[in-house]
């Protein structure tokens, strides 16, 4: 027989302009940040980025590492936290809530698996299957215990990203992902369920961004900000350039540093202000979004189609990423400069968009987002 929940998908009026906006937007920076995974044939440097000699490819690399890697998936497990409490909101009861939300994260966890077994194994969606399930369990936590929870986390995120990235200053060898640097598929294909069971281990990050996102999703924070959203729209985007600044200019040749324990402390920080960093982000684009209000121009209507339909985004992005840079295919990853790299990310992102806004105006859900809604909500 099929039931009637009371919880249902949020419909395309009711939906928040922050949270739409906000992964439409960041979505440029997974994109930044994931293709340049992507580039082999030269010597590695600090967390697995090539080593540039070009003055242009030195710079874009270390804007990138200060502004981009480590600070975009904590933005999107604040916005998945966030998401979590709104949908736990609209619940009949509790156990509907919990049933639609395991199932959810479970969903998530498998889109997650064979994303990267097929495309790319340094897969996020995995990783946040893996923190709704660990979400529901907290959904009854008070507000005070969620922030310490999210605070004590930050040690093993400190000390894991520390240990993980503690890789000589350059080295013909790949430590992570190397499935993008193999010649033959099969091997590659071989490999990455190896690399994606070890993926959250440099993303612990989320599970503290994911947290705060809860916390703030029952304030309704992104709706309505406030003073506190005001001061993580600036101290957050500080905290990340300060904390990720050194880190991009190691690793680029500007800054030169010495030792291991400074390379590991270093890294430690990089990766602890990305989270405020990502946090501060959304802040910002949320203070943006409510300027806006409802005119919202072409612009905005189109980043916003690309925020509900992110899932079929990222994944679209990995398409073109393993047709154009591994070995096996193209292999523009071989010799492509970060200034390029940069350039095809974007540009990769603006088709996303594009196509989002096609959907929007032919009524269309993303395809990722209408499978997993059918899978995860019951039929009604």
């Amino acid at each position: 027989m099929v039931s009637t929940p009371g919880l249902r998908p949020v419909r395309e009026g009711e939906r928040q302009l922050a949270p739409d906006l906000a992964r439409g937007v960041m979505l440029a920076l997974i994109a930044v940040a994931n293709s340049a995974l992507y580039l082999y044939g030269r010597p590695y440097g600090m967390r697995q980025h090539v080593i540039e000699h070009g003055l242009p490819d030195r710079v874009t690399a270390a804007l990138t590492m200060t502004f981009v890697d480590g600070r975009a998936y904590p933005m999107f497990a604040a916005l998945f936290g966030y998401g979590m409490v709104q949908i736990w909101n609209r619940r009949r009861d509790e156990e509907e809530g919990r049933r639609v939300l395991k199932r959810r994260s479970l969903w998530l966890l498998l889109f997650g698996a064979v994303h990267a077994v097929l495309l790319f194994s340094g897969d996020v969606l995995g990783v946040y299957g893996l923190l709704g399930l660990a979400i529901v369990r907290l959904l009854r936590v008070r507000d005070r215990t969620l922030l310490v929870l999210a605070g004590v986390w930050l040690v093993p995120v400190a000390l894991l990203s520390a240990l993980a990235y503690n890789t000589p200053r350059a080295t013909q060898e790949r430590t992570i992902f190397w499935s993008l640097a193999a010649e033959d598929p099969l091997t590659a294909l071989t490999l990455r369920p190896i690399e994606w069971l070890m993926t959250p281990v440099g993303m612990t990050g989320v599970f503290t961004a994911g947290l705060v996102g809860v916390w703030a999703g029952r304030r309704d924070l992104l709706s309505a900000p406030d003073g506190l959203l005001r001061r993580a729209a600036v101290w957050g985007p500080l905290a990340g350039t300060l904390g990720g600044l050194p880190v991009g200019l190691t690793a680029t040749g500007f800054l030169d540093v010495e030792g291991p324990v400074t390379v590991m402390a270093l890294n430690a920080v990089h990766m602890v202000t990305g989270i405020a960093a990502g946090l501060g982000y959304a802040a910002l684009i949320a203070l943006l979004a409510r300027r806006i209000g409802t005119r919202r121009g072409p612009l905005v209507t189109a980043l916003s189609a690309c925020g509900q339909r992110s899932m079929t985004s990222y994944l679209l992005q990995s398409v073109v990423f393993v047709a154009l840079l591994p070995p096996y295919t193209i292999g523009l990853g071989g010799w492509l400069g970060s200034a390029a790299t940069v350039a095809l990310a974007v540009g990769t992102w603006a088709a996303t968009v594009v196509a989002a806004e096609f959907m929007r105006r032919a009524g269309m859900r993303g395809p990722a987002e209408a499978l997993l809604r059918r899978l995860a909500y019951p039929r009604r």
